[in-house]
C-alpha cells in the first residue's frame, strides 16, 4: 500500500463537525451521531451522481475527518464496485460501520445520505414540482458543472497517491482503455479483476508498508447472516407474489431485483427499472422521464429515484408507502451484500499477495474514474467553452483553494442560472 496507517491509543474527542489532527487514522473512535451529522452534510451537498459522491466522500471523510487513510478508502471502493448496488452507497454505509462501531453506524450513514434526496423526490412525486423553466435547467446544468470539478479533484488526488510508478500508472491506463472499450459494468468490473491480476504480476516487488487494520465492527456470524438474508429475499418474494398475487410484495421484488442485479449503480440501474414498472402499466412513461429529471436535480444517490416511482405508480400501495417499500427494497441486497464482505476484508487486505493485488485494483479504480471524468460526466456538462470555464473554475476553488464543496455546489450553480437566463 502506498501510505502507512497510524493508529493512535487514545484518539481526540473529534467534536462532531471538527477535524481529526493531521496525520491521525482514527476507525471506530467515533459514534452513530457523529456519522449521522457527517453524511447528513454530504446527503444535502453531494450533487452529481456516484462517481461525484465518491469524491465528495475522500474530500470530506478521507482527507478532513481522516476516518480511514487513502488506500483503504481506496481498497473499499474497489470491494463496493465488486458488488452489485449502488456504490456510493455501499462505501458510505461501510465508512459508517467503521466509524460509528457497528450496524448501527452504517444504518446512521445510509439513513443521512439517503433521506435528504428520497424526500425531495417523494415531494415532487406528490406534486410539488420546482424544477422547471429556464431557472431549473440552469441550476440543473450547474450541478452537472460541479461533478465535473469534484470528480477531476477526485481523479487528480487519487492518481498522485495510488499511481506513484510506472507499473500502476500502466495499470490505470489499461483500465481506462478496457472501460472505453467494453463499456457499462462489464468493463468496470472486468477493469478492477484485470487491475488485480496485473498487480499481481507487476507489483510484487513493491515494498511492503504497515497497513495497519481496518477491522470493521462486524463478526462472521453475523456477516453470514446478512448473505443468507440476501438469498431469501432473491428467492423467496417471487414465489410468495405467484401464491397471493399481492402487489406490495410485487413491488418489493421489483425493486430489490432491481437493486440486486445491477452492477455500480447509478444511471446503470435505470433500464432495469423502466422494465419493472413501465412496461407492465404501473408508471406513466411521461411520468418516469419526469423523475428522471428531478433525480438529477437533487443530492445524493440515484438509488432514490425509487422513492418517486413508489410513489406515483398506479396500483396500490403508492403514495407514501408505495414510495417507503420502493425505496428500501432497492438499497437493501447492496447493504446485506457488504455488510456480509466486511467482516473478512481486513484479513484478506493485509496478505502481501492481496496487497500486490490491490495496488493493481486500487490503480485500476483510478482509471475508471478517468474515464467516468470524460463520460458521462464531461460529456453530459462542458457543452461550450463557457461551461468548461466555469467547470475549471469549481476545480480551482476545490483543489487551490480548498474551498468546502458545498461552497462550491453554490457558487457554480448560481452562476449557470445566472448565465442561463441572462
Amino acid at each position: 500500500m502506498p501510505d502507512q496507517t497510524k493508529t493512535i491509543a487514545s484518539p481526540p474527542d473529534t467534536g462532531g463537525d471538527d477535524a481529526v489532527p493531521a496525520g491521525a487514522f482514527v476507525p471506530g473512535a467515533g459514534s452513530p451521531g457523529e456519522v449521522f451529522r457527517a453524511f447528513l452534510k454530504l446527503g444535502l451537498t453531494s450533487f452529481g451522481g456516484p462517481v461525484a459522491h465518491l469524491g465528495y466522500f475522500r474530500d470530506e471523510l478521507v482527507q478532513r475527518r481522516r476516518w480511514i487513510d487513502e488506500a483503504g478508502y481506496a481498497d473499499l471502493v474497489a470491494l463496493c464496485q465488486f458488488l452489485p448496488g449502488p456504490a456510493s452507497s455501499q462505501v458510505g454505509f461501510s465508512l459508517g460501520v467503521l466509524r460509528g462501531g457497528g450496524l448501527l453506524g452504517g444504518l446512521a450513514a445510509w439513513s443521512a445520505f439517503t433521506l435528504p434526496s428520497a424526500l425531495l423526490l417523494l415531494a415532487f412525486a406528490l406534486g410539488a414540482a420546482v424544477f422547471s423553466g429556464p431557472v431549473g435547467t440552469g441550476l440543473l446544468h450547474g450541478l452537472k458543472l460541479v461533478a465535473v470539478a469534484v470528480v477531476a479533484q477526485a481523479v487528480w488526488g487519487m492518481a498522485r497517491s495510488l499511481t506513484p510508478d510506472r507499473e500502476r500508472a500502466s495499470i490505470a491506463l489499461g483500465a481506462v482503455l478496457l472501460v472505453v472499450a467494453v463499456g457499462g459494468s462489464v468493463g468496470q468490473v472486468g477493469a478492477i479483476l484485470l487491475g488485480g491480476i496485473a498487480g499481481l504480476v507487476l507489483c510484487r516487488g513493491a515494498p511492503t508498508a504497515a497497513v495497519g487494520h481496518l477491522a470493521f465492527p462486524v463478526s462472521r456470524r453475523a456477516g453470514a447472516a446478512a448473505l443468507v438474508l440476501f438469498a431469501a429475499f432473491l428467492l423467496l418474494p417471487p414465489l410468495l407474489k405467484g401464491a397471493t398475487g399481492a402487489q406490495a410484495v410485487a413491488l418489493f421484488d421489483a425493486f430489490y431485483r432491481s437493486g440486486a442485479l445491477v452492477f455500480g449503480g447509478g444511471h446503470v440501474v435505470l433500464p432495469l427499472l423502466r422494465a419493472e414498472v413501465v412496461d407492465p402499466g404501473w408508471v406513466d412513461p411521461g411520468a418516469f422521464l419526469a423523475g428522471y429529471g428531478a433525480a438529477q436535480a437533487v443530492p445524493g444517490p440515484l438509488f432514490t429515484f425509487a422513492a418517486y416511482l413508489g410513489a406515483v405508480m398506479g396500483p396500490a400501495p403508492n403514495g407514501v408507502a408505495g414510495s417507503v417499500i420502493a425505496l428500501l427494497a432497492i438499497f437493501l441486497p447492496g447493504t446485506l451484500l457488504v455488510y456480509g464482505a466486511l467482516p473478512y476484508w481486513d484479513a484478506f487486505r493485509t496478505r502481501p499477495l492481496a496487497q500486490a493485488a490491490m495496488r493493481g485494483t486500487n490503480a485500476a479504480v483510478v482509471g475508471i474514474l478517468g474515464a467516468a471524468l470524460y463520460d458521462p460526466v464531461w460529456t453530459s456538462a462542458v457543452l461550450s467553452p463557457r461551461d468548461f470555464a466555469l467547470a475549471l473554475t469549481g476545480f480551482v476553488l476545490l483543489t487551490v483553494w480548498k474551498a468546502p464543496p458545498w461552497a462550491v455546489v453554490l457558487l457554480i450553480a448560481a452562476c449557470s442560472v445566472l448565465l442561463g437566463v441572462a
